[in-house]
């Protein structure tokens, strides 16, 4: 009995493992000596990947010879095929790979790309010598130049993309959720996850910035190649004491299961009061079996037991047909993924908001007054400020603002903010961010120059705008982040992570969408539109009100679903419920 007991408290008893497939031992393996290696791994792969977005629509102004419509609906489009890329390594990872591997073999990609994009930039795109500045374009490069251009960059996407939501999940994995003491540091995990992401960004914001400004492209880009390196490097060395998941059978293959199983049954006549569900007896290590709900009753159907699944059953020997007769987790499983999913649209239309930084924002910036006497500030590097407002808005909700909502809340006594209300919150503050910006750009048109494509405004009139975007983000992406963790069933936590991503690439391609259209629309009757290459000609203001205009309409949406959602109620796992009955 001693010798059991002491079995259980060196384990780990959430189903993870170590490198050779045994048992994690939770002192030797795990915890926070890996999270923080996985948490500098993620700070200095982001500052690799933003040492080429930040600055790629002007890169593809300047040396690409694009028009700053063509360059923001690029940098779209690209940005969003780096989290459509995300589902790729989610879905290698959950059926196939398992984490660490995905992780390994998507960096090495991304190093890769890097690598390829520093020397095809300093080798062939910047022609004349010198170009590549505002004041000195680049010459048209060749259809073979820009194809290698753009394998290189897509390249880069496949790599950050596919890794990505792995990286974030494999951190959470070095935490037993079972364990009162780490189920808390599991949580903070993806805070402080959040932070890394854009304290990574920060160097790349400013000082990789400054100098792509300036023209010195092969140098931000090398530095941005090196800096993956490093990253990936320091992701092996940790090795050895990280704690793993097994990947599973394919969760797709599961989730069609319910589907074909429930429509076989489709005829069959039910009381939904009193059925007979079947509930699997056999368990893998780790998993939690959920608890039946009453919502999409149509999918109970797979697992309701007939006579013709008990006669499969005797003619096969001693299984059921899993294409005939799922468990009530599996059909829990399926359920949750079609209760995400809703909330998850709406998320969508606020991942438009977000990723006007990288592009109007900057080219918003780019047409303000950028000295301070001598020195020029890149228009790119004002994204600091929403990295700086990142920093401390996870700080004080951390410290201040969850204690004092968990001391106000009479309803569930110590308890804070759930994920679903720092979502809206995130949202009410994102349409304050681009009202914000609108008024910032009707101001700039008051002060517009009449001889070049500028405004004797200054710059940081924009650091409102990105300040309001950082303090939405920790209540969005970090707030979404856990929630999707928590409610994704055990085989699909990598999924989670890629839908979170996968919002933010469909707001990319609706980003470009809106911009597309908006354009088709205000440019009739030869009028120059809303987002001209002269913003002093244009309306940019009409498009950050038509975008808190979208913003407010989805909020009024993502409330109601919000209302709507059902949280996930599930047992103890099965590793917990042995070690009980073997204490």
């Amino acid at each position: 009995m001693d010798q059991k007991v002491r079995q259980l408290e060196v384990c780990t008893q959430d189903g993870s493992v170590d490198r050779h497939g045994n048992p994690a031992v939770r002192a030797k393996t795990g915890k926070w000596l890996t999270a923080i290696l996985i948490l500098v791994n993620q700070g200095l792969a982001t500052l690799a990947f933003f040492g080429v977005g930040v600055n790629l629509v002007l890169f593809l102004t300047r040396v690409m010879g694009q028009d700053n419509a063509e360059a923001a609906n690029n940098v779209s489009k690209w940005t969003g095929t780096v989290y459509i890329f995300s589902l790729l390594g989610a879905f290698l990872s959950d059926s196939y790979w398992g984490r660490y591997k995905t992780c390994a073999i998507f960096q090495a990609s991304f190093v890769v790309g890097l690598v390829m994009l520093s020397l095809s930039t300093g080798a062939l795109l910047l022609e004349p010598s010198g170009c590549g500045i505002e004041e000195s374009p680049c010459k048209p490069h060749s259809p073979v130049k820009t194809v290698i251009f753009y394998l290189s960059v897509y390249l880069i996407a496949l790599g950050y993309g596919g890794y990505q939501p792995n990286i974030a999940t494999f951190g959470s994995d070095q935490f037993d959720a079972d364990d009162t003491v780490e189920g808390h540091s599991k949580i903070a995990f993806f805070s402080y996850f959040y932070l890394a992401l854009n304290l990574g960004s920060l160097f790349s914001n400013t000082v990789l910035g400054y100098f792509e400004d300036q023209g010195a492209w092969p140098l931000g880009f090398w530095a941005s190649a090196a800096s993956a390196f490093a990253g990936l490097v320091l992701f092996l060395a940790g090795t050895p004491k990280y704690r793993h998941f097994k990947p599973r059978e394919s969760p797709w293959s599961r989730f069609c299961q319910v589907l074909v199983a429930s429509t076989r049954k489709a005829k069959i006549d039910v009381n939904y009061e009193d059925m007979n569900l079947y509930d699997s007896e056999t368990q893998r290590t780790g998993d939690k079996k959920i608890l039946h709900t009453k919502g999409f009753r149509f999918l109970d159907r797979a697992a309701i037991v007939t006579p013709d699944d008990e006669a499969e059953k005797v003619e096969s020997g001693s299984t059921y047909d899993p294409w005939r007769l799922c468990s009530v987790t599996q059909v829990e499983e399926v359920k949750c993924v079609l209760r995400l999913l809703p909330i998850w649209l709406c998320t969508i239309l606020y991942s438009v908001v977000f990723t006007q930084m990288a592009s109007l924002f900057v080219v918003q910036g780019a047409a303000m007054k950028t000295n301070i006497k001598d020195f020029k500030i890149p228009a790119s590097s004002m994204s600091s400020f929403d990295i700086l407002s990142v920093a401390f808005f996870i700080f004080a909700y951390r410290r201040f603002l969850d204690p004092l909502f968990a001391r106000l809340n009479k309803r569930e006594p110590n308890k804070g903010l759930t994920e679903l209300q720092r979502m809206g919150i995130g949202l009410v503050i994102s349409i304050m961010a681009m009202v914000a910006a609108g008024i910032v750009e009707i101001y700039r048109l008051k002060h517009k120059e009449s001889v070049s494509n500028s405004s004797s405004l200054s710059i940081f009139w924009q650091v409102p705008q990105y300040m309001m975007i950082g303090a939405s983000e920790v209540f969005m992406y970090v707030g979404q982040l856990e929630f999707f963790n928590s409610q994704a069933p055990t085989g699909l936590k990598s999924f989670a992570s890629a839908l979170c991503m996968a919002s933010i690439s469909l707001g990319n391609y609706v980003s470009s969408l809106l911009v597309s259209i908006v354009m088709t629309v205000s440019t009739k009757d030869d009028l120059p539109g809303w987002i001209p290459g002269n913003l002093n000609e244009g309306h940019l203001d009409r498009f950050y009100f038509l975008l808190a205009a979208l913003t407010a309409a989805d909020l009024l949406v993502y409330l109601v679903c919000a209302k709507w959602y059902k949280y996930i109620k599930s047992e103890a796992s099965f590793c917990e419920s042995m070690s009980e009955e073997e204490v």
